[in-house]
């Protein structure tokens, strides 16, 4: 062969390596059609351990490895919660301080106790571990370890043993004792010392414990909590104080699911922890999928539990449900995939990139890419654009549990205090606010203006125009429509501000707006909040803070006005309404009631409420606390969140549920039908190389031509 030759064979091969099927992919090697959910992650999960972990970005993993004994429902709205490890929804019994038992609708005051007897399934399995591996004598294999047999460990696949053992009702109640260990430092400890009988006392024993003697290893089997006990094998009892039917809510999240001692064992052995060998970093559980790998620089993978226990999709949902598709797999046994793959995506741009590349099966819409994938009819309803309709993605769309305001400190001389014309300056403001304008602006319609502190799917919200706030907004036939600024001005008048001067200074009425936005990008926001109270002549002075200065504000009742927001931890209108309650306020208790607003009625009726089951009477109670709150208005209730996100037409089973954490079991893909669209999208473009080579040929063809011809003269 000729070197001209070689040349060209070299061009020919290099572009055909550039033919190869997966020449851009981002998952070299893996296989085109593994049954498996492709996604991203733009924050390292610090705390993957159950009694310490409290993130979304954390519960991502931890909802799908780990089990409590309740869950929601993955398709009723609103949200239901139904058994997991659990055989049924326990039901609490009720004690008096003697130790009676009182029927169900005894008073609250009479209530001592509430007490939850949860029984689990027999025959649930942990997901193999070498915490569990025995030798032929039945020893645990890995239980006395020193520093140098883990010198060389990295990971929990390099133990070559591995075992697993039943689930059992100890297992819950060593949680529950976890929550009160000092070291492990639970975010829930505080909230749960108040309602479960004895653990605040368990957390002090153990505090001094340890520092009796530290560095020892501590036994939580040792120790007694009164309010959890194992009753039998497969059944344990909590004790509450009191009467808390929120706490069910609790049991459907990871901070209740179990813990293996043997893990606990396993893990506290010296020079575990200095390789990341912890239950922060390798969980332990019985759910569907494990942690297989575990690269947060890079990525994390969950794989199917290959001892998982079994559970079916459902069969039944919402009326829409069987039409959406979201009931074609009723009854088919879970997982639907093998497992997922997540690859740490820090900015958007490129996770956006390889979405549309069919790299990514699902994504969110920032708001670089909403004009891309994001259109409005002429009804003001989004819909997708042209070209994400070609690529067939669908739009899904759901808003969220949670609730933006701009509140009101209730102990301000100008804008605080009960009275009649402070109420109306109150209102003034909220009808000035123009939240529906908020929303199309600043949102591209990604909300809906609130009418009070419930969002939609928690008992107690109200669609529709029976559900409207009437001091800011007016029923117009079917439609909601908000109250004019000749309405604002009047209510400001009769407030003593008419066309926003003091009616007995002559003054202007300045107000001031803590906020800890900053920014170009806030800038635009801020500027129309003060435009907005510019129309009825109130002048808004805005004061930007860190978070951290922001925060003391707030807490010593500094600010005036402020904006913030809630996301809803369980279903239950008690967690907005505890952030209006009079004794959870700032100032002087610390509370998250961030208005210090406190009004004897509101806090008789939240008293009342906080403990009763849903219906109709509670529902009553619920209707007479939003009239209340309306008409004091310490906040300005300004929209509930709306999120958009896109999926693939391979993605199925994709319905939003805000509450639950352990939704990945329910996906379903086509690999297949992925394949062959990445091959599509992703097809190189050869011209500009074979334009390149031919260029190449032209400019070294002479030379090797002319070299040729000197070396036959020579010879």
């Amino acid at each position: 062969m000729t070197r001209l030759g070689a040349i060209l064979t070299l061009v020919g091969a290099g572009m055909l390596a550039g033919c190869s099927d997966s020449w851009n992919t981002p998952y070299p090697g893996s296989d085109a059609q593994a049954n498996v959910v492709y996604s991203a992650f733009g924050e390292r999960p610090k705390h993957l351990d159950p009694a310490r972990s409290y993130s979304e970005n954390e519960v991502e993993f931890t909802g799908q490895i780990y089990e409590p004994p309740l869950q929601y429902h993955f398709l009723k709205r609103p949200y239901e919660l139904i058994p997991l490890t659990a055989a049924s929804v326990p039901h609490p019994r009720y004690y008096d301080k003697a130790g009676e038992l009182l029927p169900d609708d005894a008073p609250v005051a009479a209530i001592a106790e509430s007490v939850y007897e949860i029984h689990i399934r027999p025959g649930i399995r942990y997901q193999p571990h070498p915490a569990f591996a025995r030798d032929a004598a039945g020893r645990y294999r890995y239980h006395t370890l020193r520093a140098t047999d883990v010198a060389d460990k990295r990971q929990v696949a390099d133990f070559p043993y591995t075992g697993t053992r039943e689930l059992v009702a100890a297992d819950y109640v060593y949680q529950i004792k976890r929550l009160a260990d000092p070291r492990n430092s639970s975010p829930i400890f505080g909230l749960m010392s108040e309602h479960i009988v004895g653990l605040q006392a368990l957390g002090k024993t153990l505090e001094q414990t340890l520092q009796a003697r530290p560095g020892r290893p501590l036994d939580l089997n040792a120790f007694a909590l009164s309010g959890a006990e194992a009753v039998d094998r497969y059944t344990y009892r909590i004790r509450i104080k009191g009467k808390y039917p929120q706490f069910l809510y609790w049991l459907a999240m990871p901070f209740f699911a179990p813990i293996p001692w043997e893990a606990e064992v396993f893990y506290a052995q010296p020079g575990m922890s200095d390789r990341n060998l912890t239950l922060d970093w390798q969980p332990v559980g019985t759910g569907p999928f494990y942690l297989a790998e575990n690269d947060p620089n890079r990525r994390m993978v969950l794989k199917r539990n290959p001892n998982f226990h079994g559970e079916t999709y459902p069969v039944t949902g919402e009326t829409t449900d069987a039409a959406a598709g979201l009931l074609a797999d009723a009854g088919k046994p879970l997982p639907l995939i093998d497992g997922a793959v997540f690859t740490l995506e820090k900015e958007s741009i490129p996770y956006w990139s390889k979405f549309l590349q069919g790299y990514y099966d699902s994504s969110g819409i920032t708001s670089d890419s909403f004009d891309q994938a994001i259109q409005f009819s002429a009804g003001g309803d989004p819909q997708l654009t042209d070209s994400m309709r070609g690529k067939d993605i669908h739009l899904v769309t759901t808003v969220a549990t949670s609730l933006w305001y701009v509140g009101f400190n209730m102990l301000d001389p100008v804008v605080g205090g009960l009275a009649p014309e402070r109420q109306k300056l109150r209102q003034a403001i909220s009808i000035a606010l123009d939240y529906e304008e908020f929303v199309s602006i600043f949102l591209n319609g990604r909300g809906i203006p609130a009418q009070g502190p419930i969002p939609p799917g928690i008992f107690g919200h109200v669609d529709g125009t029976a559900g409207l706030n009437p001091y800011v907004y007016r029923a117009d036939g079917n439609r909601i429509v908000r109250r004019s600024l000749d309405d604002a001005r009047r209510l400001l008048a009769e407030a003593g501000y008419p066309n926003g001067r003091n009616a007995r200074t002559g003054e202007p009425l300045v107000l001031y707006f803590d906020t800890m936005a900053s920014g170009p990008d806030s800038k635009s926001r801020l500027d129309w909040i003060k435009k907005q109270l510019d129309r009825i002549n109130v002048q808004l002075v805005v004061r930007g803070t860190d978070y951290n200065r922001f925060q003391d504000k707030i807490r010593k009742g500094n600010a005036q006005l402020f904006e913030w927001g809630w996301n809803a931890d369980y279903p239950d209108p008690e967690n907005f309404f505890f952030l209006l309650y009079g004794p959870n306020r700032k100032v002087g208790k610390g509370g998250e009631n961030a208005a210090n607003y406190q009004n004897a009625e509101f806090d008789r009726l939240f008293e009342r409420m906080k403990d009763m089951d849903n219906g109709p009477e509670r529902q009553r109670v619920i209707d007479s606390m939003l009239e209340i709150v309306r008409r004091d208005s310490p906040w300005v209730f300004a929209f509930y969140p709306k999120s958009f996100a896109l999926r693939h037409a391979w993605v199925h089973n994709v319905k939003p549920n805000l509450m639950a954490n352990n939704t990945l079991k329910y996906r379903r893909v086509d690999p297949a039908l992925r394949a062959e669209r990445r091959e599509a999208w992703n097809r190189p473009t050869l011209w500009p190389l074979a334009l390149g080579a031919a260029g190449l040929i032209a400019l070294v063809a002479p030379a090797v031509v002319a070299w040729r011809r000197r070396e036959r003269e020579a010879a």
